[in-house]
């Protein structure tokens, strides 16, 4: 069986298919992040996986995608702990980056670009992927990401500058306090996840004017760092995975529009354009039984 995983900060979605190209499962876990978290880690979070369980020895294949897999230093951290947790299986680790614009092709050049936990961009020409700015995560970057607008509204809230409406459906919501906040962002792990967790707010109040200011106001950040840096990015279409793109998709179009950008489609979760991809571009079936014939 074959298993292709596409991992955020937040979530890793899995599909399962058998080497017919028929989907045999597909389930979710904790996203795996190498900035985050340790091999270990990742070994024993897969180990006790049930939906996982009935298939990990018969997994031969495993393309994994996942956020912070820039490196192979990192990559590796990912891969050990998933050869633990599948000893049958053939790893590739992958940047998300390639994720996107996999799941995003459509036969033609693109910007792909992920607005989810965090954000980053890629020009993908069909064949190779090529990257202008870096991505600096949620200290220095991830404009307009989840854990950027959670970082606006956080701030917003304690510098007591958030609208009377909504610091009122706030205080209903969390019971949260500059202790408990600075405790989170500075001290515990995952900060970047806990941030973006209060991206919800903003999908519950996306028709308030404040919200969709400070929405807007980091897709513009985003549009001119990640996708003007590409010197032809008025030419070719620009493609979003991610939960941030998929709810404010009416002023991500908004703002591409300011600019003469061509808006193509928004993927919430990429990994059925990941799989369709992998099926028809890398054409992996014929190469996995073509590989499993030559070792029988």
């Amino acid at each position: 069986m074959i298993l292709i995983a596409e991992s955020g900060s937040t979530k890793c979605d899995c599909i399962l298919l058998d080497l017919s190209g028929k989907e045999v499962d597909r389930f979710s876990t904790m996203g795996f992040n190498p900035y985050f978290h340790s091999t270990e880690l990742i070994y024993n979070e897969l180990s006790s996986l049930k939906p996982l369980a009935p298939y990990s020895s018969g997994i031969t294949w495993v393309y994994f995608y996942g956020a912070g897999c820039s490196s192979p230093y990192l990559n590796a951290i990912v891969k050990k702990g998933l050869e633990k947790a599948l000893p049958n299986a053939i790893v590739s680790v992958e940047h998300d980056l390639m994720a996107a614009a996999y799941s995003t092709y459509r036969g033609k050049p693109q910007v792909s670009c992920i607005l989810g936990t965090g954000s980053n961009s890629v020009y993908f020409d069909g064949e190779q992927l090529y990257e202008e700015v870096p991505a600096l995560a949620y200290i220095l970057g991830d404009e307009g990401s989840g854990s950027y607008l959670g970082k606006k509204l956080l701030a917003a809230f304690l510098y007591k500058k958030l609208p009377v409406d909504l610091n009122k459906a706030f205080e209903l919501e969390y019971a949260i306090d500059k202790n408990t906040v600075v405790d989170a962002v500075y001290n515990k792990p995952n900060a970047n996840v806990w941030l973006a967790s209060f991206s919800k707010f903003f999908g519950q109040h996306k028709e308030n004017l404040w919200v969709r200011e400070i929405v807007k106001e980091g897709f513009i950040l985003f549009r001119d760092i990640h996708i003007l840096c590409f010197k032809n990015a008025q030419e070719v279409e620009i493609n979003f995975v991610g939960s941030v793109a998929f709810h404010f998709k009416d002023i991500l179009e908004e703002v591409l529009a300011e600019k003469n950008l061509n808006f193509g489609y928004v993927l919430e979760r990429p990994l059925d354009g990941l799989v369709n991809y992998h099926l028809k571009f890398l054409r992996i079936l014929e190469k996995q039984v073509s590989k499993a014939s030559m070792k029988a």
